[in-house]
Formats: structure tokens, sequence, C-alpha cells
């Protein structure tokens, strides 16, 4: 009985003991989440979102290994869905080891599943959205890499107005928050840059847009703008090209992926599009990221990649900063490192945020499609670039020429 009894007691011991042996180990896992359409018509761009994340947390998570941590990648899929996109926010806010969040593709799902980080703490760096609302709210842990779209659709007019023959354009959305804000920004812009803007219409159809195309034939544009993405913009221009559309055609980068070529064939060709992102090829820093990209996931990297890359660079960054301060580990001091970043060298530029989460200079292009080739996707022509302040930086650089220097 006495040994059955200290038998018991040492089982108890051991048991209690392993308590904060287990809450030791989980302190040294670290976890970053991403979230993108990895399923649905959209997902060829999310899935290389997700394998660019994948590939940074392989390739620059040494030094975190180094000082004891195991890091780990977490990738959801949000389907293009707001819907999805905020439930699987508010499941992986629930894992007390997830420390940021790659995503979104789609400013639709990113903007209300960011109010769900934002309540716990959780930093978002994004690859890929471009909405204003993103960072105009001042959402404290919301960060973006690229451009925004006031000044994407302002500069797709600009060149729009540039083009011999174009006079009249019309103007259509996919009634999204991304689609929309950035058709709206272009229909601005258009008619401050002189041109007749004979129309502005939103259309969710994805399959038969004869309903749609009809009333333009009638209108006759000299060019036909659609805010939207690649799955849906491809299918339109193939269609309106067989019911006799003979004009020019642009969009917004929602048109920057290799299955537009697919969809819209050979109607696609000659297409102008804006783009945050451009090919990764555009990026002399990039040359090893495509190499290594390609042999890991056995195809090359879409848009957007290698800003998933540097965005996840820079989340990996600021935590080694936090532990090598000595300072403790938590989101609240991830999501302040991941605001304070200043002159990260990634491989689609060098990356400094403003107080609101806009890059201080984000970087636009202007493209034209050469191929009804997915494959040569990459190969596209770009035909203009710039880099442009934030609106922060924008108007405090207008302030200092306006004050008088003493």
């Amino acid at each position: 009985m006495q040994f059955k009894r200290l038998v018991f007691l040492f089982v108890i011991v051991v048991l209690a003991l392993s308590v904060p042996l287990v809450g030791a180990q989980d302190a040294k896992v670290i976890k970053i989440a991403s979230q993108s359409p990895l399923s649905g018509p959209q997902s060829i761009l999310g899935t290389s979102i997700r394998n660019a994340a994948e590939l940074a947390i392989e390739q620059l998570s040494g030094p975190l290994v180094e000082m004891g941590y195991s890091v780990e990648f977490v990738p959801f899929d949000d389907q293009a869905t707001p819907d999805v996109g905020v439930a699987n926010a508010n499941l992986l806010v629930n894992d007390a080891a997830i420390m940021a969040v790659i995503g979104h593709l789609n400013s639709g799902v990113a903007i209300p599943s960011s109010e769900v980080y934002n309540d716990n703490g959780l930093a978002m760096v994004s690859p890929a959205n471009t909405n204003v609302a993103i960072t105009d709210r001042g959402l404290p842990v919301v960060n973006r890499i690229c451009g925004r779209d006031d000044t994407q659709g302002a500069a797709g007019a600009a060149f729009a107005a540039t083009l011999e023959g174009v006079e009249t354009v019309y103007v259509l959305h996919d009634t999204t928050a991304y689609g929309q804000g950035v058709a709206d920004f272009f229909q601005k812009a258009a008619a401050e840059q002189g041109l007749t803007v004979l129309g502005f219409e939103g259309t969710t159809e994805t399959a038969n847009f004869e309903g749609v195309i009809q009333p333009i034939l009638a209108l006759d544009p000299d060019l036909i703008y659609f805010g939207g993405i690649y799955s849906q913009t491809g299918i339109f221009i193939n269609q309106a090209r067989a019911a006799g559309y003979e004009g020019l055609y642009m969009g917004p980068d929602g048109f920057d992926a290799s299955e537009f070529a697919e969809l819209a064939g050979e109607a696609g060709v000659n297409t102008y599009y804006t783009s945050v992102a451009a090919p990764p090829t555009f990026y002399p820093a990039a040359a090893q990221f495509i190499e290594d990209y390609t042999a890991k996931f056995g195809e090359p990297p879409q848009p957007f990649a290698a800003q998933s890359y540097d965005s996840t660079g820079i989340v990996l960054a600021a935590i080694q900063r936090i532990l090598e301060s000595g300072e403790a580990l938590t989101r609240e001091a991830v999501a302040a490192e991941v605001r304070a970043t200043e002159n990260y060298e990634g491989i689609t530029g060098t990356y400094t945020f403003d107080d609101n989460g806009d890059p201080e200079l984000a970087t636009y292009v202007i493209l034209q499609v050469v191929s009804s080739d997915p494959a040569e996707w990459n190969s596209n022509v770009v035909l203009d670039q710039f880099l442009a302040p934030s609106p922060l930086v924008a108007a405090a650089e207008a302030e200092a020429e306006a004050t008088p220097s003493s």
C-alpha cells in the first residue's frame, strides 16, 4: 500500500512539473499566419501569396531559430469572401502563438478582417490590398507594402488620356471595395484629364456579359476600363471582342495574373493595365527568389508573390529586433515594431511605413499584355513606372515647401 501511494505521488509531481514545461515549450513557438484565396477562381494569386510567405519563413527565420525559437507557418483560405475572412480572423486570433498575418489579396476581405486583428492587437502586413480604407482608418496594426487605388486610378486615367484616339471611356467595376474604389478614382481622374465618361456601371456577372456588352457597344467608347479581378475581366473582354468591340481595354492590377491571358485569349493581347506589383522579373533583386520559388513549387511566382515574401520578411525582422532588445514578445510589441519598420531592404524595394501603415514611397507601373500564352505573362511590357509618396508623406512635403525657411 505504501509503495502504491509513493507511485501515485510521483505521478502527480511529474504531471505538475510538466505543465510549466509544456508552457515553456509553447512559448518558444512563433507562428505567422496568412490569409488569401487558396480555392476558387482567384486562387492562382492567393496560392502564390501563400507560397511566398512559406518560402520567406523557410529562408529568413534563421536568426530566430538560432535564438531557440521554432517558426511555424499557418495559412488560411479566405476564399476571396469577406465572411470567410472574418471567420478565419476570429479563429486565428485565438491562437496566442500567432504574432502576425500576411494578407489579404482582396481589399473587401481585408477591411472587415483587419477589424478583428485590430481588436486583438495582431499585426497585418498586406502585399496586395490597394483600397484607400485599408490604411486611411488609421488602425495601428494594419500595414501594406503596395500602393493605393487613388494613385493607381489616377495614373491609369492619365495614361489613357495619352493614347491616340482616346476621347471617350466607359467605366465598369465589379461592385467590390477594390474594383469599385479604383474605378471611381479612374472615372474622376479621366474627367479631369478631359476625357468624356460615357457610363459608370457595376456588375456582379462572371460568365455571360451580353446584357452588359450590348449597351456599351451602342455608345462605342474609345476605351473600356474595368475595375475588377482577372477571373471576371478576362472573360468580359473575350466576349466583348466576339460581340464586335474594337476599342481599347484597360484595368487595374486586378488584371495582373497569368490566368487573365488564358481567359481572355487573343482578345486580351495589347490590353493595358496598371499595377502596384509588376511581374517579379521587374525587380532585379528578385532573381534568386524567382529561381527558389520555381524550384520549390514547380511553377513561376505570380504577381504579388514577391511582395508577400517581403511582407513576411518585415514581420520576421520586427520579431528579431524585439527579441534582441530583451523586450517581451507580445502581439502588441510586434504590431508596434512592424509599424516602426524603417529602410527594410526587400527584394521589391526598400520600405519605411508612415504613421498610417502605408509605405512612404510606393511603386506603380503601367503594362501591356504581349501574349495570350499564360507562360509569357511575366514578359508583359512595362510602358511606364514611377514612385509616389503616401498621402501623409506628400502632405508633409507640401507643408514643408509652403513653410518659409527662417
